[in-house]
């Protein structure tokens, strides 16, 4: 289909995709059985037209409905796991939602919603769904610790680089992805399986990662999709050795070069590359090299109708897959009068390759100096015994702030090394970073929090 036909997410699914599933940890659905089976108790008439809040427990539950909605709700808000419940009241009110979607009625009783429906697995037999709308479909932006702002997209903006690439070649694969799909990055792999007619395995954040690469084999998955610290969680479980992708892709934060040389020693064989993408820009560019940063003449207009610029060291990107506007309180365009949306992705020309730095709004401060902290743990990385680092900053009553750097060790690291691999470490940043950015105090640990999004959980000390 071109993008001008999409007009509903079901049109892809068809009695020909018999064996093509979605499953999770305790279920499985053929996608065949989406065209006539319902996880809304046969309910999805009454939600016709209106704006729908999906706040559900799980993911399947949650892309089930998507299928069944995406034509017939006038509005669908994908509700993150991770989302704080004090702020719910504000997104109803902005999304104007008048109906909701749950596998807990009981906790809606309260709530001024003229529609609650239940939905529930397994899916029971009902009509087939008939097409009737566009779909506006509504997604929580994240990095924020107020109200997220709500970005506005179609069907055709989240599916627009999907079909610029084709069909697939060969047969169907069968996808997965550590993300939740209730955000960006994990929709995009969710659409990308139902439009190629593949399958698709969800993640569960209850299951040990050595389960969930099991679950992975079990079910021939060989595409895969994660951020960065996803793959470093993966890197140090040892549940790496137990699996064979063959086509692995990073996103979400920055991919520093250590962990795509980590992923290229684990999986010699694989296709390793990372993507840039954000819920308002959208899809823009993959980089398939294995080298981290992106080649300098992706800027201007490339081949799938991206087109980039960077203004003030920020990366802006004009394209068909941005979203359209927010809407509620921040209800503005998130475009520029020339098209262009700010992504807020800080970027440094370094020859021939943009390099990324970090978050225009990430930036710590170091004694009155803007510190990106990515572009610290970039550095230390780069130490061999070094599986995953995070900068912060610290006050200190002589300068006014001190970097401290938090370091996860490689398996099999000799402790007895830890001096020396702390001064490594040190010498290697001031070699290659500014001397306010050299982290004062570099504290081993076990781990380090990664938010429910996959991304390194940042604050500072």
């Amino acid at each position: 289909m071109s993008p001008r036909e999409i007009f509903a997410l079901r049109d892809y699914l068809s009695p020909e995709l018999k064996g093509r599933t979605i499953s999770d940890a305790h279920h499985l659905v053929s996608l065949t059985d989406v065209l006539s089976h319902t996880v809304l108790g046969g309910r999805l008439r009454e939600l016709a037209g209106r704006s729908v809040l999906l706040k559900l427990s799980d993911q399947l539950k949650s892309g089930l409905a998507m299928i069944e909605l995406d034509g017939v709700a006038r509005r669908m808000l994908l509700c993150p796991p991770d989302l704080n419940p004090a702020h719910l009241d504000a997104l109803i009110a902005d999304a104007e939602i008048d109906a909701v979607v749950t596998d807990d009625p009981a906790s809606w009783a309260d709530k001024a919603i003229a529609l609650i429906v239940s939905a529930q697995l397994p899916p029971i037999a009902s009509a087939p769904a008939r097409t009737e709308r566009a779909t506006e479909w509504l997604m929580l932006t994240s990095g924020t610790s107020g109200v997220p702002k709500i970005a506005a997209h179609t069907l055709e903006a989240l599916t627009g680089a999907i079909v610029a690439e084709g069909p697939a070649r060969g047969p169907a694969p069968v996808w997965a992805t550590f993300y939740d799909i209730r955000r960006y990055g994990g929709l995009q792999i969710f659409l990308r399986a139902v439009l190629s007619g593949g399958s698709m395995v969800l993640s569960d954040p209850h299951e040990a990662l050595g389960d969930h690469v099991a679950r992975l084999n079990a079910c021939g998955v060989k595409h895969i999709s994660g951020t960065p610290s996803h793959w470093r969680k993966l890197l140090m479980s040892g549940a790496a050795a137990q699996f064979a992708p063959r086509y692995v892709r990073l996103s979400g934060e920055i991919a520093d070069q250590a962990v795509l040389d980590g992923l290229k020693a684990a999986f010699p064989d694989s296709s390793i590359g990372h993507a840039y993408a954000s819920t308002e820009a959208g899809v823009g560019f993959a980089v398939n090299d294995g080298l981290e940063g992106f080649p300098a003449d992706y800027v201007g207009a490339n081949r799938n109708g991206v087109e980039m610029k960077v203004v003030d060291g920020s990366l802006r990107i004009r394209s068909k897959c941005i979203a359209h506007a927010y809407v509620g309180r921040n209800a503005t365009a998130l475009a520029d009068s020339d098209g262009f949306v700010d992504s807020g992705d800080m970027v440094e020309l370094r020859g021939e390759r943009y390099y990324f730095v970090g978050r225009r709004g990430g930036i710590i401060n170091i004694g009155g100096l803007k510190v990106h902290p990515e572009e610290i743990e970039a550095v230390i990385n780069r130490h061999p015994d070094v599986r995953m680092s995070r900068a912060k900053s610290r006050k200190s009553p002589i300068t006014g702030g001190i970097v401290v750097a938090d370091v996860i060790l490689a398996d099999g690291t000799d402790p007895a090394r830890a001096k020396e691999i702390r001064d490594q470490i040190v010498t290697q940043c001031r070699a290659q970073l500014a001397s306010h950015k050299v982290p004062a105090v570099i504290r081993f640990v076990d781990a380090l929090d990664v938010t429910p999004a996959g991304k390194l959980a940042r604050s500072d000390a």
